[in-house]
């Protein structure tokens, strides 16, 4: 018991590599997403999206690969997620207008989760276990 009390007490400590690992799933599931769009023309005819749409929606799957790599990688982070926010913000009030809650697929939900991420990852940066953080910490030591 006082084995589990101590790592439960050690993980309070670091939860600053939470942070990290999260930014990094974030950015692995935008990769995926971009891959799948740019990759397969035919999912965006699947999704509905109207044939002159289909410029607009390959440029965000670009826009997921990019940002997505930057996120992984946690250099130029903000920028990352500032070229996603648009995209989601369309997605959730343009795309998901006519659903509601509770809804199947990729669902409102999951849309307004990535879309909160990204702007705390713009706003506070990469954090821990990324490129920048790295190259910071080669500088500060002699």
């Amino acid at each position: 018991m006082d084995k589990l009390l101590k790592f439960i007490n050690t993980m309070d400590t670091k939860t600053s590599i939470a942070y990290g690992l999260i930014r990094i799933f974030l950015g692995v599931a935008l990769v995926i997403r971009g891959w799948m769009i740019v990759s397969n023309p035919e999912t965006i005819a699947e999704l509905g999206i109207a044939r002159d749409l289909f410029m607009w929606v390959s440029l965000a799957g670009i826009f997921h690969l990019l940002g997505g790599i930057l996120l992984c990688i946690g250099s130029f982070t903000r920028l990352g997620a500032f070229i996603q926010i648009p995209i989601l913000f369309n997605v959730i009030f343009f795309v998901y207008e006519h659903t509601g809650l509770m809804m199947g697929g990729q669902s409102l939900e999951l849309a307004t989760l990535v879309l909160f991420l990204l702007c705390i990852f713009f706003i506070f940066g990469a954090g821990p276990l990324s490129v920048r953080d790295y190259f910071n910490r080669k500088k500060v030591s002699p």
